[in-house]
């Protein structure tokens, strides 16, 4: 999110947003207020964390300028409030096919999702291993997830303490068996949801268990 950002930093990416075709040093200077030197050190920076890119020369009468613009990192930055989106898919769904079609075509998503991720994980032969790249995997999608080791499993656990769904599944439950289809489809094994935010628990515990 943008407001992990410095000020400074936030009102020099607000300026790429609003300048899609890129801005050199000199109009981020001038539109920020503040010294060349102190842009290109902002610029480095977000260039490094993969925000911010340098583009196509621009003439200015003298020497070039390199345009500067925000990557797709960088527009992700921004807020895009999808929730409404899906909530009224979700809705349209179970009230035209029902809690449990609903139930069964996220199911069928998390499959499909588990799927590519599995792909990913092809050379991982071990459960345990795959049980902990999985947790990583999942980080990249939102969640602030680890793999854990109960006493007495046989399997790591995933650990969530977060919800990316936390306020869709407020209202549709049904949504947790894109996760638990998700997981399974990747590990191989069925996935019981030992704890849920939702549900009043203080974290998402999956554990795993073997198939049935």
């Amino acid at each position: 999110m943008i407001t992990l950002f410095g000020l400074r930093q936030q009102q020099l990416l607000t300026l790429l947003l609003q300048n899609k075709e890129g801005l050199t040093v000199e109009d981020l200077s001038k539109g920020l207020g503040i010294t060349d030197n102190a842009v290109r050190q902002h610029l480095m920076a977000l260039q490094r964390d993969g925000i911010v890119a340098r583009g196509e020369t621009q003439s200015t009468g003298g020497r070039p300028e390199h345009l500067y613009g925000l990557t797709t990192a960088g527009q992700e930055l921004f807020p895009r409030h999808y929730s409404w989106f899906a909530e009224l898919l979700i809705n349209s769904l179970r009230e035209e096919q029902g809690t449990d079609a609903l139930r069964e075509r996220l199911g069928g998503m998390g499959k499909a999702v588990g799927r590519q991720v599995a792909a990913r994980l092809a050379g991982v032969k071990d459960k345990r291993e795959r049980i902990r790249a999985l947790a990583g995997i999942m980080r990249e999608l939102g969640y602030q997830s680890e793999s854990i080791d109960p006493a007495k499993e046989k399997w790591p656990a995933i650990e969530a303490t977060n919800c990316v769904f936390h306020n869709l599944a407020k209202c549709y439950p049904e949504v947790c068996h894109f996760d638990l289809a998700m997981m399974s489809e990747v590990v191989g094994c069925d996935v019981v949801h030992d704890e849920c935010m939702v549900r009043g628990g203080h974290v998402c515990r999956f554990k795993f268990k073997e198939l049935r």
